[in-house]
Parts: structure tokens; sequence; C-alpha cells
């Protein structure tokens, strides 16, 4: 019995780790997915690979531990070396992938420092060799930002008209919705005496009211 809680409890610890690489994957799979890499490495992008490979070599001694314990039971089971093997072909499976992504970081970063140092060239061949070159450039880029500029303004002015005519329709509902009520009032019969003599009433308490605060006023002023 203590064998097998030692087994499964060493198991659980590996399917945890399983599942921590797959997380750390995800986020280390973001720099490979990227098309322009910073020339040096950014410090979380260290940090992950770093605890990737870590990870690595903790799952390796785990699965050495697991060997240990099914070569120490009396009938070894047969399960338990399938259950061995599928860790061990993830294992491996992810050590694979890991050489795989930072292939591709590593290439897509001297692709970009590539990239940089041509355009770099050229720019410099340019404005040494070239400066008509240089100032159509120049002409050309400021163009571009002019046009995004023209870009984002159009989409704030898109939006505005939208929120507009969101306005505009709401507004319509609304006067939509207090012809219906209205309608449904006037239909009911001796609704419209009811609102009215509510109305009278308010007007008539709002005479009451004001005339008491004006005698009362009127009272202070006196005695004052």
């Amino acid at each position: 019995m203590a064998a097998q809680g030692s087994w499964a409890q060493v198991r659980q610890q590996a399917r945890a780790q399983e599942t921590q690489t797959e997380t750390l994957f995800h986020t280390y799979a973001q720099y490979a997915s990227k098309s322009d890499l910073d020339p040096k490495p950014s410090e979380d992008e260290l940090r992950t690979e770093e605890q990737l490979n870590d990870i690595l070599e903790k799952r390796t001694a785990l699965l050495q531990s697991l060997s240990r314990l099914l070569d120490s039971e009396p009938t070894p089971s047969a399960l338990k070396s399938t259950n061995l093997s599928r860790h061990r072909e993830i294992l491996q499976q992810h050590r694979t992938e890991l050489s795989r992504l930072k292939a591709n970081i590593t290439q897509t970063r001297d692709r970009t420092a590539l990239l940089s140092n041509v355009r770099s060239d050229l720019r410099h061949y340019q404005a040494r060799d070239n400066p008509e070159g240089a100032e159509a450039d120049y002409m050309l880029d400021e163009r571009r930002r002019l046009d995004n500029s023209h870009n984002v303004v159009d989409s704030v002015l898109s939006q505005a008209y939208a929120t507009q005519e969101s306005f505009g329709l709401q507004r319509e509902t609304l006067g939509s919705i207090q012809r219906r009520i209205t309608g449904a009032a006037a239909q009911v019969p001796g609704i419209n005496g009811l609102m009215q003599r509510i109305g009278s009433k308010k007007r008539r308490d709002g005479i009451i009211l004001g005339s008491f605060i004006a005698v009362c006023v009127l009272v202070l002023w006196w005695f004052w």
C-alpha cells in the first residue's frame, strides 16, 4: 500500500508539471509567433525559457522515481508501465517542441537583424550618393504618416456618426413607446379623467403649500 501511495503521489506531481509546462509553452510561443523581435531577448523571454528548462529537468527526475518504484514491485503492473511510457513520450514531445520554438525565435531574430542592417545600408547609401532619393523616401514616409493620421480621424468620425445615429434611433424608440402608452391610456375608460384629477390635486396641493409658506413668511416678517 505504501508503494501504491508513493506511485500515485509521484505520478500526480508528474501530471501537474505537464500542465505547468503547457502553460509555459503558451507564453513562450508568443515570442516565436512575432514577426519582428528585439535584437536581444527580453527579461520575460529569458525567464520563461529558464522555467521551461528547469521544469523539464524536474520531470525527468520524477520519471526516474516512477521507474524505480515500478521496478521495486514484485509484480510490475502493465497499466503502470503504460502510464510511465506515456509520460516519457510527452516529455520527449515537450523537449522537441522547446527546441523547435528556440530555433524559430533565433531565425526570426536573425532575419529581423538582417533586414534592419539592409535598411540601414540603403539609407546610408541614399543619403551619401543619392540625396534626391533620400528626400523622396522622406516625403513618402511623411505621406504614409499623414495617411495613417487621416485613417484614424476617419475612424473616429465614423464612430461619432454611428453614435449619433444610435441616439436618433433611441429617441425614435422612446417617442414610439410614449405614443403607445398615451394611446393605450386613451383607450382605457376613466384613465384620462383619473390622470386629470391627479394633476388637479397636485396643482391644488401646490397652491395650498405655497400659500401656507407665504403666510408663514409674512408672520415671521411681521413679528421680527
